[in-house]
Order: C-alpha cells, then sequence, then structure tokens
C-alpha cells in the first residue's frame, strides 16, 4: 500500500528528481487533512514513530483477520488496524517534509521496506481467514509485487514513481477492504462456488487485475523505452 508520504520519500539525492504521479480521487482532499494533522501534532512526534505507528497497525490487521476464526468481532480490529495504518503509513514522510527533516535515502528504503512487510501481513492475514482461500490471497500478493517490482524499476528507467492506478491509490484499496471487511461480518463466510465464497472472487478479482495491470504496464514502458533507447550498433 505504497503511498508518497514516508519520511524523505525519494531517491538518493546523487539521482535524477522523481516525477511523483498521484492521480486518485481522495488525492487532493487527503492532502489537506493530512497538511493540518502535520501542523497539529505534538512535538514529540516524530517521523519514525508514526512508521511504527503504521506496523502496529498492519499486526492489527493480520490478527484481527487471523482471530477471525473464533468469531467475526475479532474483524472489528482489522478494521481499527487499517485506520491506524492509514495514520501512521500517511503521516510520517508528510511530517518530515512538513518540519523539513528529509532523508531521502533513508526514507525511501524504510518506507517501501514496509510497504512491502505491512502488505504481505494484510494478505496473509486474509488467507488465514475462514472467508479467503490462502491460495487466493497469494494471488493477489503476487499482482503487488509484481506491481511493486514496476514501479520501483519506472523510478530507475524513467525517473517517475507512479502512485496510483486506475485513479486509486492506497487510501482508495483501504477503504475497499474496509468495505470488504464490514462486508464479511455481515454476510459471514458463506461458499458461493464450491468452497469459494464471494470474497475469493473478489480477492482473486484484485490480483488478476493487478498481474494485467502488470503485463500492459510493463509492455508499454518498454515499447516507450525501445523508441527513446534505440540499439546501437558496434563495428
Amino acid at each position: 500500500m505504497n503511498q508518497d508520504n514516508s519520511p524523505g520519500e525519494g531517491l538518493p539525492s546523487t539521482a535524477q528528481p522523481i516525477d511523483r504521479i498521484q492521480q486518485n480521487v481522495l488525492a487532493r482532499g487527503e492532502r489537506r487533512l493530512l497538511n493540518w494533522l502535520c501542523a497539529h501534532l505534538p512535538r514529540w512526534v516524530t517521523p519514525d514513530m508514526l512508521t511504527f505507528a503504521g506496523m502496529v497497525g498492519a499486526l492489527a490487521v493480520f490478527a484481527g483477520y487471523a482471530a477471525s476464526n473464533l468469531g467475526d468481532g475479532w474483524l472489528w480490529l482489522s478494521i481499527g488496524g487499517y485506520f491506524v495504518h492509514w495514520f501512521g503509513d500517511s503521516l510520517d514522510g508528510s511530517l518530515a517534509r512538513f518540519r523539513k527533516i528529509e532523508r531521502p535515502r533513508y526514507g525511501y528504503f524504510l518506507d517501501h521496506s514496509c510497504d512491502g512487510l505491512a502488505t504481505t501481513l494484510v494478505v496473509l492475514g486474509l488467507g488465514a481467514s475462514a472467508y479467503i482461500q490462502l491460495e487466493v490471497a497469494l494471488v493477489a500478493l503476487a499482482g503487488y509485487l509484481l506491481m511493486s517490482i514496476h514501479a520501483f524499476l519506472s523510478v530507475r528507467v524513467m525517473g517517475e514513481l507512479r502512485l496510483s492506478y486506475l485513479k486509486a491509490g492506497p487510501t482508495e484499496l483501504r477503504l475497499v477492504l474496509v468495505a470488504m471487511t464490514l462486508a464479511m461480518i455481515v454476510f459471514g463466510p458463506t461458499p458461493l462456488i464450491g468452497v469459494f465464497t464471494g470474497f475469493d472472487l473478489f480477492v482473486g478479482a484484485v490480483g488478476a487485475l493487478l498481474i494485467g495491470l502488470f503485463v500492459t504496464q510493463t509492455a508499454s514502458t518498454a515499447r516507450q523505452l525501445a523508441l527513446e533507447d534505440p540499439a546501437v550498433r558496434h563495428r
């Protein structure tokens, strides 16, 4: 659930500036909210503390889904975890920039490392619940990892970091997952097709969409690079 809000998000200072592309629906309103929160956070709150809080939120999401096998009331822990994760993940870099204490290489490394771990925890939590088969959840995780690889490669070869696809970014994805979790509480783990629930079908479709996006984005980028970087004949 990568977001352009980690401590000093960016490439090492010796690299070219990154062109950040963020076109998700909630980006403008969310930015105003984050700026307001940065201005009102106590001085003792640091970006690293917020990064840690985001990881605590991801652990809460995992724990809630895993414990939902004991009762669907545990799903409320996952819902709360999503909001804690949003708060920490969205504010750490924003606060660093607001206070002008960015650490570009450290922030870039820490953000994407924590982002990968947090998303893995969320997806494994879904797979550990009674609502989604682990195999289906792993398809979604594979799609996420492929899109992450594409994003990191694009930073290197295109100088751009895309933070949203199809007008959706990390915040929109979290809201979709919260809505899905509320639906789990309402409808329960009722099989729809064989052993697969409706939640299996939804998560599997999201995974397939991410894999499809990776293929199309990779092909598009490769075509662009082929035109901009033609082969050189050596004598």
